[in-house]
């Protein structure tokens, strides 16, 4: 039986983005239904990994231990529901004049969550607001999904082509409900 596994940006995905940046697990905060969706998912059996770009590293705004701290927050309120947490977390500590393979809408996150489990990610979910999780999914053979969080209006706004062809939900609690039916 082939593996079922979905991808999720984090910021604007699972929480609250801000143009700020979220600098603190104190400004961590979930989009409401987010992580009860994420725990259905597990309960229906998914793997759930997170690919997230954090430019906010090199820009000094937070640290890697900073970093630290609000994913062990995501895990331990999906822990209050009951839900083990999600099962990895790509990140990619870069900046686009970087150029570097694993920032989104390159797809060395996403690789590195292939070599993680042994799987293709062929036709698996991924979950975004931005062009560039759009373009990372593409360009790996996944199937996107935007949503309307966080940068998500911003996205469809620009109304590019490649969205043509991309669904669009409201948050990621509709986007689970569709999958799981």
């Amino acid at each position: 039986m082939k593996q079922k596994i979905i991808v999720l940006d984090r910021d604007g995905v699972i929480n609250e983005d801000s143009d700020a940046f979220i600098k603190s697990p104190q400004e961590w905060l979930p989009v409401p239904g987010s992580l009860q969706a994420i725990a259905r998912l597990k309960q229906a059996g998914w793997t759930v990994a997170v690919a997230t770009n954090q430019s906010g590293i090199p820009r000094g705004y937070y640290s890697h231990a900073i970093l630290s701290a609000m994913h062990q927050k995501l895990q331990r309120m999906l822990g209050e529901l009951g839900c083990e947490g999600v099962d990895w977390i790509s990140f990619s500590p870069y900046l686009s004049v970087h150029n570097s393979p694993c920032r989104k809408p390159g797809v060395g996150m996403l690789q590195a969550i292939e070599n993680r489990f042994g799987l293709s990610l062929q036709g698996a979910p991924l979950v975004g607001d931005t062009l560039g999780d759009m373009n990372a999914a593409l360009n790996r053979g996944m199937q996107p999904y935007l949503v309307r969080t966080g940068k998500g209006e911003r996205t469809l706004a620009t109304q590019d082509p490649v969205l043509q062809a991309i669904p669009v939900y409201d948050n990621l609690a509709a986007v689970v409900e569709e999958i799981l039916k």
